[in-house]
């Protein structure tokens, strides 16, 4: 007998659709997915709807990986060092060295390397001037963009 699985690649439980729900059996994926997402900051209502349990069965059958959760993040960074690190044998060295350095940033409280260079300031946007001010400046100089504006402001300059 074929197990059919859902659209997320999760097994469809035998008796779905008929009474009652069937009991939640933990598996090795499910276990992993769990440390994974508690790896990622994920809270326990997040996890459990993930993996479509209650927050007391997700208490039940993953008490263990919860009770690890401070530290998840750490061991899969120690896993992705690893990984990186057995690359090296094979000539990868730049992996490694990626992650050897972040964490050398984490020790120091940093999360991103000093800049050397100055950043550029950006330049400060003009301030945005409502249709009251624009009235207000257009009232004060009645004839600019006008023929009679023009022909007014080459007189001032012939003028000067």
């Amino acid at each position: 007998m074929t197990a059919n699985f859902d659209l997320f690649g999760d097994p469809v439980p035998a008796n779905h659709g008929g009474r009652g729900r069937p009991e939640h059996v933990p598996t090795l994926e499910n276990r992993n997915r769990v440390n994974m997402l508690l790896a990622m900051g994920w809270n326990n209502e997040r996890i459990a709807a993930t993996l479509r349990v209650t927050l007391p069965t997700l208490r039940k059958h993953y008490f263990s990986e919860l009770k690890y959760r401070a530290v998840a993040r750490d061991r899969l960074d120690a896993v992705l060092l690893m990984k990186a690190f057995e690359g090296t044998e094979k000539g990868r060295l730049g992996p490694f060295l990626k992650l050897v350095e972040r964490n050398d940033l984490m020790n120091f409280g940093q999360t991103s390397r000093p800049r050397t260079e100055p950043a550029d300031p950006k330049p400060e946007k003009p301030a945005k001037v409502g249709k009251k001010e624009e009235a207000l400046v257009a009232a004060q100089h009645p004839d600019v963009g006008s023929p009679l504006g023009e022909l007014m402001a080459r007189r001032q300059q012939s003028v000067n």
